[in-house]
């Protein structure tokens, strides 16, 4: 299996709705930064690699027909170059708005805390939040990024490869894009932000052993499919 879509959205735009529904329409299963905890033990190491300049994204992406999400976002570049049949898909919504969401949920102090331990700290600062720095809670730097690398995803890619996917849009774009027929099932709207806060422990002295973290990944992905398409 090679990678068929790949999600070019930053983390908060809508990105476990676009895996639950590229699932659902037969594109599965779907890399997520969910799956990456999952699987944690196997799947940490080979993004350590990616962070040391090593990375294999075959194995990475070994059983995965797409991705969304960090930390596979921060590197469009190098999976397009990589999968050149893949389709991209441009999640994104308004600059303020997905600025306060993630100043509230994945980029919270509280949260960067928590992952402020080794190796996870290596992992985070080399792949998610490496373009930020300690600007991460500069509203105007971060909207002004988040416009500009979406400018330049548009202006680098051909047209007939790219989807820009507003939060919000539905089916139709995406089953046009992809060339399937829409679901008779409401598209997934799943994870927001009082829904994350819910999920996430706020122990940012706690930081989960290997166990837990893939217990956690597993109990996540499955409450949001259920969310999404009913039990």
């Amino acid at each position: 299996m090679t990678l068929k879509v790949i999600g070019a959205g930053l983390g908060r735009t809508g990105t476990m709705s676009l895996k639950l529904a590229l699932e659902h329409l037969g594109f599965g299963p779907c890399y997520h930064m969910s799956e990456l905890l999952a699987g944690a033990r196997r799947n940490l190491p080979l993004w350590l690699d990616v962070v040391a300049g090593k990375p294999d994204w075959d194995a990475i992406f070994d059983g995965y027909a797409a991705t969304t999400d960090n930390p596979a976002c921060n590197f469009w570049r190098e999976l397009t170059d990589h999968f050149p049949e893949a389709k991209v898909i441009l999640t994104t919504r308004n600059p303020d708005s997905w600025f306060d969401s993630v100043s509230e949920t994945i980029f919270s102090p509280g949260h960067l805390a928590s992952l402020d331990v080794e190796p996870v700290g290596t992992f985070i600062r080399g792949t998610v939040t490496r373009d930020f720095g300690d600007r991460i809670h500069d509203r105007a730097f971060m909207t002004q990024f988040f416009a500009d690398r979406n400018a330049e995803i548009i202006a680098t890619l051909p047209a007939e490869r790219l989807l820009v996917l507003p939060v919000g849009a539905g089916w139709g774009p995406l089953c046009d894009f992809l060339g399937v027929e829409v679901p008779d099932v409401p598209y997934p709207r799943v994870n927001t932000e009082k829904e994350w806060l819910a999920a996430i422990p706020h122990d940012s002295s706690h930081h989960p052993t290997p166990d837990e973290t893939e217990a956690f990944g597993k109990s996540f992905i499955s409450t949001m499919r259920d969310q999404a398409f009913g039990r």
